[in-house]
């Protein structure tokens, strides 16, 4: 595809994310590309980059152009960020061009638009504006950064590396790293966890001979010490709840070396039906899967029995922006005070599952205490049963096994901003007679 080209497919492919304002941006570039398969690889992550620049930058592109007197449109917000990285009306007006595969040349009144975007500068704008949050969201970001709160949310607004997690039951990581090298693909091992390999930037993995063997899966490195903080070993019963299409539960039953039990569980049988081709890809054969559906006595009928619970909670999804800017244009409050609700129940029906001296796993891939602390201490007080304990794990640094909670995020990590907390059931309970 020329430029030219290329510019009128994103800025269509932005015009359709627009009409669909409630639907994550990935869904809809999957299916924008899916009906256009003439474009090619290339060419796919070449117009996804400048879409994606543009939705990271989102808040920030409307307020120049409104400022300017413009309509912040596709065609306006592209040129836009054009601008902003150092290009000349002159030099982008050379995309806009007429023809078939083109967006149409740049009218006068864009002209005029973008020729005003120098005169306005960042220290202007509302802070939020300029942080690229919503404003009702800024207060709860700052409780929880402090003093730091520019530079992470910096480091949410740059582009996610890869991660790969090499699946210990089909060969090393040293192995996976070698035979990804002589697919072109050149990974470094990551520094939290053990099973970790990165590359830098958007590449052609799922098409290699090494992720089709199963011995890698996408996973950040962030979710993979999670799954680390189960701390689950062969020959134990694990329940994942919110499995969805099976991303930890195959690491758990990784290092359950496929011994024991695994019960994959979720609400979608569309996700839970995701994860049959990707289990039998690991080579992993010691999970079940059930579907929670209301009325279900099989929670009653199981329950003190797990070992171990991991609770990946539904959440705001604060600590995926790097993957996923946009968003942050659709999280309201009204979303948050839903999701925190439904924290609190899924966290009390999962604790009942816990036999005494197991533990409970409560996870989110959030950076905002409503969903991570406040949650812990507020099941603690409704469940007295549990407490706080050490992840005490040896797939962990030292310093992280130590640790009964783990906030990770982009600044600090390098990860996506995950947090987790591990809580154990004494084995006698405190409100029971002896």
């Amino acid at each position: 595809m020329t430029p030219s080209a290329r510019l009128a497919s994103a800025i269509e492919l932005i015009d359709a994310m627009e009409a669909t304002p409630r639907r994550p941006a990935d869904a809809v570039a999957n299916s924008f590309f899916r009906e256009r398969r003439f474009i090619g690889g290339g060419d796919r992550r070449a117009i996804s980059a400048i879409v994606w620049d543009v939705l990271r930058h989102w808040r920030r592109l409307g307020w120049w152009l409104s400022q300017a007197g413009g309509v912040p449109g596709a065609r306006l917000l592209v040129a836009a960020e054009q601008i902003r990285k150092g290009g000349t009306v002159g030099e982008i007006g050379q995309a806009y061009v007429e023809g078939r595969f083109a967006s149409g040349a740049l009218t006068k009144d864009e002209r005029y638009v973008l020729d005003r975007l120098g005169a306005f500068d960042e220290k202007e704008m509302p802070r939020a504006v300029r942080l690229e949050v919503p404003d009702w969201l800024l207060p709860l970001l700052e409780a929880r950064f402090g003093e730091t709160l520019e530079e992470e949310l910096a480091a949410m607004g740059t582009e996610a590396p890869l991660d790969l997690r090499v699946n210990i039951l089909r060969g090393t990581r040293e192995v996976a790293a070698k035979q990804l090298a002589r697919e072109g693909l050149h990974a470094e091992p990551t520094s939290l966890s053990p099973w970790g390999l990165r590359l830098p930037g958007r590449l052609p993995v799922t098409s290699s001979k090494t992720f089709q063997d199963g011995l890698v899966e996408i996973q950040d490195e962030g979710s993979q010490v999670l799954v680390a903080m189960v701390g689950a070993a062969p020959g134990m019963r694990v329940l994942d709840y919110c499995a969805g299409a099976g991303g930890k539960t195959l690491g758990i039953a990784m290092t359950m070396e496929n011994r024991g039990q695994i019960v994959a569980c979720d609400v979608s049988e569309t996700r839970l039906n995701g994860a049959v081709r990707r289990l039998r890809r690991a080579g992993v054969h010691n999970v079940e899967r059930h579907l929670l559906v209301s009325g279900d006595k099989w929670a009653k009928r199981r329950a003190g029995s797990f070992d171990r619970v991991l609770v990946d909670a539904p959440c705001t999804g604060t600590g995926t922006w790097r993957r996923n800017p946009d968003a942050r244009l659709r999280l309201t409050e009204e979303d948050l005070r839903e999701l925190t609700a439904k924290q609190a129940d899924i966290m009390d029906r999962a604790a009942t599952l816990v036999k005494p001296g197991g533990r409970m796993i409560y996870a989110t891939c959030s950076v905002l205490d409503a969903e991570n602390r406040d949650q812990i201490t507020a099941f603690l007080k409704r469940n007295p049963a549990f407490e706080m304990v050490s992840a005490g794990t040896s797939y962990l640094p030292q310093d992280m096994a130590d640790k009964s909670l783990l906030m990770l995020s982009p600044l600090k990590n390098g990860t996506d901003g995950f947090f987790g907390a591990v809580m154990e059931r004494k084995a006698v309970d405190a409100n029971s007679c002896i």
